[in-house]
């Protein structure tokens, strides 16, 4: 068992730089699907795996030999490497359960925040009093696209238009829950960590595209997140009459690389050349073969350790 825990530990400094590369490849779309499965599947594992290690080295403790009716310490190797392992993955654990807790807590907060700043009033749209230009999309049992007086005044109908079908697509495809689901997985694992800015990217990208279909121009949509980033940068630090606070956790369309967005809507495809595409495949393949392996040696790992906790009970009840 000791040796199979270690394949999901170090998988994520594998899977993650091909997650990355695959994702630059794939349509955004297909990017955010693999990058929020490659961050669940690694982080359930790493941590399955820490849990494995606290094990055996928990056995040593009386109460816990007593608990599980064991007459010798579950280890296959020696003692003191056993216990330390122990400390440190449980060492480890608690550290990121208190990170993922506080994180988790902190989004809620912030979102209930911003709604509570937004109102209830009905409506697909909320406008906000407030002279410095931004918009996004407030997730929720009601999801709201939230603008400020000041981005309305810096569009066009048209581009305004376009800018609410991108708010739009966030709140339909409700990707707030791909956004946390990878930013809470990053507490799980360092290396999780650099799926952060691409998963966001992603799903900006996929709003873009449907923000671009649901207007039927893709160059209108470039403009209106071009002309909206612009002003929203032009305004920060302009002394605007302060609004709600956008919360962290919430997608929008002034957010992420910009320049790199409108490129790639003026380019005219949503995937690039065909030959990055076939590439972005091949590496989500060989990348969905690597999240298998790591989730069966976790479970291979569980398994050896449950054979041996049964040896161990069955050596206490023979004597």
């Amino acid at each position: 068992m000791i040796h199979l825990v270690w394949v999901p530990l170090l998988m994520p400094f594998l899977a993650v730089p091909a997650a990355r590369r695959a994702a630059e490849a794939l349509p955004p779309r297909h990017a955010a699907w693999l990058l929020t499965a490659v961050a669940l599947v690694l982080a359930v594992s790493s941590s399955a795996a820490l849990v494995l290690l606290v094990v055996p080295g928990a056995s040593y403790l009386p109460p816990v030999a007593v608990l599980g009716e064991l007459l010798e310490p579950l280890t296959a190797g020696p003692p003191a490497v056993t216990v330390v392992l122990a400390l440190l993955a449980g060492a480890l654990l608690v550290r990121h359960a208190g990170a993922l807790t506080a994180a988790a807590h902190r989004t809620r907060t912030d979102l209930r925040r911003a709604r509570g700043a937004v109102g209830g009033t009905d409506g697909e749209l909320a406008v906000v009093r407030d002279s410095r230009p931004d918009a996004y999309a407030l997730p929720g049992r009601s999801g709201r696209i939230v603008v400020t007086t000041g981005m309305l005044r810096a569009l066009g109908p048209a581009e305004r238009e376009a800018l609410f079908a991108h708010e739009r697509a966030h709140l339909r495809g409700r990707h707030h829950l791909f956004l946390m689901a990878v930013e809470l997985s990053a507490h799980c694992h360092p290396a999780l960590r650099a799926l952060c800015e691409p998963i966001r990217y992603a799903l900006e990208r996929t709003a873009d595209e449907a923000a671009a279909a649901s207007v039927g121009d893709r160059r209108l949509a470039a403009r209106a997140i071009g002309r909206a980033a612009l002003a929203a940068r032009h305004d920060r630090g302009g002394g605007g009459a302060p609004g709600p606070a956008r919360p962290r956790a919430v997608l929008a369309a002034t957010a992420g690389p910009v320049p790199r967005r409108v490129a790639a809507l003026l380019g005219g495809v949503e995937s690039g050349p065909p030959a990055a595409s076939r590439t972005g495949r091949l590496i989500a393949g060989a990348l969905l073969c690597c999240l298998a392996l790591s989730g069966a040696t976790a479970a291979g790992a569980a398994n050896d350790l449950h054979t041996h906790i049964e040896i161990a009970q069955g050596e206490s009840a023979a004597e």
